[in-house]
């Protein structure tokens, strides 16, 4: 999941904004939250994916474990920095 601390957009806000996954091959889909929700697919992975919407450090990648989901358990029961 993507976890927002700053938003220097002012557009998606802070919190979880988006959750995904990263495929066997490297490439990334991504599920966005909120009012404009969309699917977005990255085929250069996450390093693509953060250049574009990491905004310098303001974005945190979380893994969950298999099978834990984030609207039940939340990100803080088994948080990893990418």
């Amino acid at each position: 999941m993507l976890i927002r601390h700053q938003d220097p957009s002012g557009i998606s806000g802070t919190g979880e904004v988006a959750e995904g996954v990263v495929w066997s091959d490297g490439s990334v889909s991504l599920r966005w939250h909120g009012e404009h929700a969309a699917t977005t697919f990255w085929e250069g992975g996450l390093s693509a994916l953060l250049h574009v919407h990491g905004h310098s450090g303001a974005t945190e990648v979380v893994y969950l474990p298999p099978g834990q989901d984030s609207k039940r358990d939340g990100p803080e029961s088994f948080p990893c920095r990418w």
